[in-house]
């Protein structure tokens, strides 16, 4: 359904209005487009203090196309920025962040619209509680300044633990139009987490590579499978056979193969491998149900089927794919989460509880499987997700849900694909177990 609210405050009238009630005014999005794949004009690049990671983040950096710059004066200074980085690596104590606000504060107004700022730190350090203290602090920085900057810019913190090629995927993405509703988000790339391997094709990352996706009959799963077959995978589509039709037209027009398979089947996971003899190198649960209902209200199977086919089936997959070594080593889980197992959702106690088993999940396999199959385990977490489903939400509340983020509208089902892909790269092999919500920095949650 279109967003006729975001139209109408694209107009003069609209503008007018929104400006003088104090009501939301959503800028456009820049999404990736065959004719417009990069972001356009100048990066800004800066350092807070000292760092060790300069010179290495400048060569990363100028492989995004962008004009890499370190002053934002000059004589054609009035050109607006389409991203700024800077590198708060060395920041060590509250007194450092002043560097943080001194190259950014003259330099965020002039961000062109759907630009992007990234802001690159370090973990906080477990033996130094003043440089833990200062790197937090960039945290609630960067989810302030996400939460005001507007005109559908967004706001990003890296933490990197490692050499700074292994963040070379996600700085990619976030300085691309790939990355358009992922904004307040915190991400740790380090030196703890696997090995990244830079594609040969940039544009193409998942070439030769195999990539099942659950639920990819319609929707997010369509989406998530159209875009990892875009960037190159041979992909594997999977669905309840109820949809077989419509899962095989999705098949045939990606060049990939379709199987009719109830994933809650107890054995799902050995069909699977089976099915793909050569092995996966990318898994993607997206599969999921709603059964809403207040808990007073809720009967055992509105409860049991949710976990059983968000949580129970992903487990019993995951373990029999990984057991059977069907997911090569180098390859990655992408599990889907929801904003509403990290921030709860009335009526939606099962769903919200399974959605939350992803996050543990995740967080408790991601370094176990790395070590043990060389495999990366990652969740994405959409917010409210232009859908059918969401289409049939009641008007007061799919408004409320689209504008209740710092981007003030809702985003696309390629916008979880896009982020799906990212973490599915070979060259984001350092990035594990990190939970990214894909919400627009949404007002609820974390």
């Amino acid at each position: 359904m279109a967003d006729r609210y975001l139209t109408f405050t694209g107009t003069a009238p609209g503008r007018f209005l929104t400006r003088h009630l104090g009501l939301p005014q959503p800028a456009p999005l820049r999404r990736w487009s065959p004719e417009h794949p990069a972001l356009e004009g100048r990066l800004l690049h800066f350092t807070a203090g000292t760092s060790a990671h300069r010179e290495e983040l400048a060569a990363i950096l100028s492989g995004t196309g962008l004009d890499v710059r370190g002053t934002l004066s000059g004589a054609d200074g009035s050109v607006r920025p389409a991203a700024v980085v800077v590198d708060a690596t060395a920041v060590g104590g509250p007194a450092d962040l002043a560097a943080v606000h001194a190259v950014l504060h003259p330099a965020v107004r002039s961000v062109a619209a759907s630009g992007r700022v990234v802001v690159i730190g370090a973990p906080p350090s477990p033996d130094d509680h003043h440089q833990a203290a200062a790197q937090q602090g960039l945290e609630g920085f960067v989810r302030s300044l996400g939460k005001e900057i507007g005109r559908g810019r967004t706001v990003n913190l890296v933490r990197l633990a490692g050499p700074a090629p292994a963040a070379e995927s996600t700085l990619r993405f976030l300085l691309s139009p790939r990355s358009a509703y992922v904004s307040g988000q915190v991400i740790d790339v380090g030196a703890a987490q696997g090995e990244s391997t830079p594609p040969d094709d940039w544009a193409r990352p998942l070439a030769g590579r195999t990539a099942l996706i659950t639920g990819a009959a319609r929707g997010i799963g369509e989406a998530v499978a159209e875009t990892l077959a875009r960037d190159g995978a041979d992909v594997v589509l999977l669905d309840v056979p109820s949809a077989e039709a419509d899962l095989t037209k999705v098949a045939e027009r990606l060049g990939g193969r379709a199987l009719a398979l109830d994933i809650t089947a107890d054995d799902a996971g050995e069909r699977i491998a089976g099915f793909a003899p050569g092995g996966l190198d990318v898994v993607v649960h997206n599969a999921g149900i709603t059964r809403d209902r207040r808990l007073a209200n809720m009967p055992a199977e509105r409860w049991s089927s949710v976990v059983e086919v968000n949580l129970a089936s992903v487990l019993r997959t995951t373990d029999a794919l990984l057991k059977a070594g069907a997911v090569r080593r180098g390859g990655s889980i992408v599990a889907t989460a929801s904003i509403a197992g990290i921030a709860g959702n009335a009526g939606q106690t099962n769903y919200a509880a399974s959605k939350a088993g992803i996050v543990g999940l995740v967080r408790s396999l991601a370094p176990r499987a790395l070590a043990e199959h060389g495999v990366t385990v990652n969740a994405v977490a959409p917010g409210f997700i232009e859908t059918k489903m969401t289409a049939a939400v009641p008007l007061f509340i799919r408004e409320a849900g689209r504008r209740m983020n710092s981007l003030g509208q809702g985003g696309l089902p390629v916008d979880v694909a896009e982020t799906t892909s990212w973490f599915a790269s070979p060259g984001s092999g350092a990035v594990n177990g990190q939970v990214v919500r894909v919400c627009g920095q949404s007002l609820l949650g974390a």
